[in-house]
């Protein structure tokens, strides 16, 4: 069943060079309010998910090049000898493989498809992965004050010309970034932005700052597609009731 897996891959990165050769043409749709409209299914074409920095490939990961903003992440050296330890135990220490939520930023690059609902003063996204819903406010409100573990944060966004920026803070410390055992503390802080390059494509950028963590903040750059089948819709898929391997590699 594995080699289904790796097809799938395989047939994700066609669509990539395909749409790369075709180019994104056409207007940008828009909001009555002028914003782009980003409503629709998107999925990102990347190995994120399994490692964000530069990887070859291993058993249990295919290769990549990684999205992080010049290679590495900037650990604090104990964090980095943690990092190594997830490493090591991923196979059981991986929130993922419990069943968890995953966070933000990894729920934006995570294998499954995700739609965005666009309303005038809110976007929600619905993933596929956990049938998790995440709510972005545009309406000017504020991040509640102190501290809340929510799987998913509080995200509170704001237009910067055709740039939707969502401020994500309240995020639950147990979670991690990818496969390979990145990792954050609940100080984690997450900007993300949310860049049309055409009608199709979006830049997904998200920088996140964690003092307890990193020596600075650092950011990550990948590409979100969408999808343009006929009544394309998101399904049930809770990894935990089956083997996802045979799916999601």
């Amino acid at each position: 069943m594995k080699k289904r897996a790796w097809i799938l891959v395989a047939l994700l990165g066609s669509l990539a060079i395909i749409n790369t050769a075709l180019g994104d043409v056409g207007p940008i749709k828009r909001t009555a309010e002028g914003h782009p409209d980003f409503t629709g299914i998107w999925q990102p074409l990347t190995t994120a998910e399994w490692d964000l920095e530069p990887h070859g490939a291993r058993k249990d990961a295919p290769p990549g090049l990684g999205v992080v903003v010049g290679g590495s992440i900037p650990y604090q050296p104990w964090a980095l000898e943690q990092r190594k330890k997830n490493f090591d135990n991923r196979a059981t220490l991986d929130p993922r493989n419990k069943g968890y939520m995953l966070g933000v930023p990894r729920v934006a690059y995570n294998a499954a498809p995700f739609q965005i609902l666009q309303q005038a003063k809110h976007l929600t996204l619905v993933y596929e992965y956990q049938n998790s819903v995440r709510t972005i406010y545009t309406n000017g409100s504020q991040h509640p004050p102190g501290h809340i573990d929510w799987w998913l944060g509080d995200s509170r966004g704001h237009w910067e010309g055709d740039t939707l920026v969502s401020d994500v803070l309240h995020q639950h410390p147990d979670t991690w970034l990818d496969r390979s055992g990145n990792f954050h503390s609940e100080d984690l802080h997450v900007v993300e932005r949310y860049t049309p390059l055409g009608p199709d494509h979006i830049r997904y950028e998200a920088t996140l700052d964690d003092p307890k963590v990193f020596t600075r903040p650092w950011s990550i750059n990948l590409i979100l597609y969408r999808h343009k089948e006929e009544n394309l819709q998101l399904l049930e898929y809770y990894p935990h009731t089956f083997d996802s391997e045979q799916y999601y590699p």
